[in-house]
């Protein structure tokens, strides 16, 4: 009796094996393919951002210079931008850009490097616009002292 006991509370139990078996895998689905997109090159005297949309503004992908391995002061650079630019299009080689956009911002030095290593990854660049903001009229100047 014991013994039948013990079987059956064996063969109740349920395995990790068993459960990873049932559990569904997930499909993936295909990405969509772009042959014309937007890329906006966001250079600060810290860092260089880097995001790609599609024509609607959808983002694709994005890179860092932080993401591309580099840190401190070193992100700021032009080479950091121009590496940033290759490894966010080696990551979207599989969309399939081939005309872009290019919207530019900001004051750091990567942003001529970045739509450089652009051109040299062999995209068709339709046109480049700089979107920098402009300071105009300033602060309210400090009122005037009395004696």
């Amino acid at each position: 009796m014991a013994e039948e006991v013990l079987k059956t509370e064996e063969t109740a139990k349920p395995t990790a094996a068993t459960a990873t078996a049932v559990a569904p895998k997930k499909k993936k689905g295909k990405k969509a393919r772009f042959t014309r997109g937007r890329i906006y090159v966001q250079s600060t005297y810290n860092n260089t951002i880097i995001t790609v949309t599609d024509t609607s503004g959808n983002v694709i992908g994005w890179g860092s210079s932080g993401r591309t391995g580099f840190k401190g002061s070193k992100k700021s650079t032009p080479y950091a931008a121009q590496k940033t630019m290759e490894d966010a299009i080696i990551r979207l080689k599989d969309v399939g850009l081939q005309e872009v956009d290019v919207f530019v911002k900001g004051i750091g030095t990567g942003r001529e490097s970045a739509v450089r290593a652009l051109q040299g990854a062999g995209f068709t660049i339709l046109s480049i616009k700089d979107q920098t903001p402009i300071p105009h009229g300033g602060v309210r100047p400090k009122k005037a002292r009395r004696v």
